[in-house]
């Protein structure tokens, strides 16, 4: 008999949910979602009963973590601006307005850094098609890095106004 248990890991991919209780599944299950998805495919997703998925997707739409798209069937979806909004709220509770300034700084350096050296304005105008193919992995992982810093800066930015209790402008 092979042991199940796993307690310095992930669980098990065949059973992501295991050990939590249906609200939490239902709640794993929408934080994955990419598009709108049917209560009764969110429920077999969670391992519950529909009517279980429905209550605790109503809970998290009167709480503003997903959106409920009226139809037939109804649809539920994660609202990302919810995610968006706790993270600037956490980054600006747990850092000063010099920190988040300074990491503000740090990724504006490097996404300078990567505009000089793809002579590019972003990662989506650079043709990584242009570059060697032993090149190009390393490539891929800059384009990603450089596209995180973007985002990383726009969230920390607007953690710092938040957090100064200003509206200056923020970096592009």
């Amino acid at each position: 008999m092979r042991d199940d248990t796993h307690r310095d890991g992930p669980p098990p991919f065949d059973r992501p949910f295991e050990g939590e209780d249906t609200k939490q599944r239902v709640y794993s299950t929408i934080l994955h979602t990419r598009e709108p998805m049917a209560v009764s495919e969110i429920a077999e997703r969670a391992n519950c009963s529909d009517e279980s998925a429905r209550t605790h997707l109503s809970f998290y739409a009167d709480l503003g973590i997903v959106i409920r798209h009226e139809g037939r069937p109804v649809r539920y979806e994660r609202n990302d601006e919810y995610f968006e909004w706790r993270r600037v709220n956490e980054l600006a509770r747990e850092h000063t307005v010099e920190e988040l300034q300074i990491r503000v700084s740090e990724l504006t350096d490097r996404i300078e850094t990567y505009c000089e050296e793809y002579d590019a304005d972003s990662p989506a105008d650079v043709d990584v098609l242009e570059f060697d193919a032993a090149q190009i992995d390393d490539v891929y992982v800059d384009l990603g890095d450089w596209a995180t810093a973007i985002e990383e800066r726009r969230l920390h930015e607007r953690a710092r106004r938040k957090a100064a209790g200003s509206t200056a402008p923020s970096h592009g």
